[in-house]
């Protein structure tokens, strides 16, 4: 599939560097409103620079466009490349608003055209291990998901410095207007939804911590810098989300059942280790003591990913480990199988919804229900597996577990 690129600010050098990870994907060209941008992109990477939007829509040869613009023009870019018969990735969210989400999805269906959004961290290693253990039914029932995205003070770093590989900066006055939230809840929520279903309702708190953020340049609309919510699915399990760039770093994912505890340290790596620790009616006390813990087999453990980080080609930066352009490849592998992608449509407007109303209340209230749902969602073909029959323990290990128990009585 020949893809051509759209928005040649910071993210794009993400996108680039992981298309050769993808024999299906050609990136085809590129275009930017600003040209001296284009043109560094087009040099850096050796491809076409097409010199105004409507010759990336003209070209026969462009299957999908990849829009990477600034998020207040997603909309208009993503409803112009629909039209135009180009079937479109869209960098998070899909639309500012729901009704133009709803609008892109309603156009891409009418013309047969799949339309599919970041971000595509659910189709890394360790969110496919997570899911796989969880179709294993590791912890039993799940009852409740802790997702925390702090990334720290930001405007108290050197953000100004930090730019991409052929030199465009991070774009902070965008990042403090559109708000951590929009920008970066879905990358759990996505993950929640595909393990257990639609969001039925949520209630959220937003807020802006700090108002001044002392920026070089003018942010004209400062949006909440910290969200915090609670998710409740319709499969019954409620999630509480954290989102905000005051709090010290921390992007744990804790998700509790009746038999245990599934984690990770980081979403935004796909090769965080994910573990299971069963669940024990050990005392605190006892489970602090490794020989304890070990011996009842109650221990927080490791559990394989579903394959070797070093087959998946992620994209190493300082702030996250992933391959940018894997969702564009399983839009492409869905188009060829002719199938819906897992990051359909439908999929992305549910995501979009949802972020919108954890960071903007509608009419101030903080208990919302759900207007759009989604289907059920399937994990990737290769982290797929028999269930492994549960070992039973040795003699040795049954003795021990009685010296432990007679221990901590």
């Amino acid at each position: 599939m020949r893809v051509a690129v759209i928005g040649c600010g910071y993210v794009s050098a993400f996108y680039a560097a992981t298309f050769p990870n993808h024999p299906q994907l050609e990136l085809a060209g590129v275009f930017d409103r600003i040209s001296e941008h284009a043109d560094a992109f087009s040099r850096h990477f050796g491809v076409r620079q097409y010199m105004t939007l409507a010759d990336v829509l003209g070209d026969p040869s462009v299957d999908a466009v990849a829009n990477l613009t600034n998020p207040h023009s997603h909309f208009e870019i993503s409803r112009d490349a629909l039209l135009a018969g180009k079937h479109v990735y869209s960098e998070k969210p899909l639309a500012m608003k729901l009704d133009d989400a709803e609008q892109l999805v309603t156009l891409a269906r009418q013309r047969g055209l799949q339309l599919c959004s970041a971000p595509c961290n659910l189709l890394g290693e360790t969110a496919q291990t997570m899911w796989r253990a969880l179709h294993e039914n590791k912890i039993g029932k799940v009852r409740l998901v802790y997702a925390e995205l702090d990334d720290g003070l930001i405007h108290r770093l050197a953000y100004e410095q930090w730019v991409n590989e052929f030199g465009r900066p991070w774009p902070y006055q965008d990042e403090f207007e559109v708000g951590c939230t929009l920008e970066h809840a879905g990358y759990y929520v996505s993950w929640l939804v595909a393990f257990f279903g639609p969001i039925q309702r949520l209630t959220t708190f937003p807020a802006i911590l700090v108002p001044d953020k002392q920026t070089r340049l003018p942010v004209h609309a400062m949006a909440p810098d910290f969200s915090c919510a609670c998710l409740e699915f319709q499969s019954g399990v409620v999630a509480r989300l954290t989102c905000g760039i005051v709090a010290p770093h921390d992007h744990r994912l804790q998700i509790f059942g009746d038999e245990g505890t599934l984690s990770t340290e980081d979403g935004w790596y796909y090769d965080s280790p994910v573990y299971f620790e069963p669940f024990s009616t050990l005392s605190t006390r006892m489970k602090k003591l490794p020989l304890a813990a070990r011996l009842r087999g109650v221990h927080r453990r490791r559990l394989p990913l579903v394959r070797s980080p070093k087959t998946s080609f992620t994209y190493r930066t300082g702030g996250h480990r992933m391959d940018f352009a894997r969702g564009i490849a399983e839009m492409a592998d869905a188009i060829d199988q002719g199938r819906d992608s897992r990051l359909s449509g439908d999929f992305s407007l549910h995501i979009n919804e949802a972020v919108l109303k954890l960071q903007t209340p509608v009419a101030g209230n903080a208990t919302q229900t759900m207007q759009t749902t989604v289907g059920e969602c399937s994990p990737m073909p290769w982290a797929l597996r028999e269930p492994r029959t549960p070992s039973t323990s040795t003699a040795d290990e049954r003795a021990a577990s009685r010296v432990v128990d007679a221990f901590a009585s």
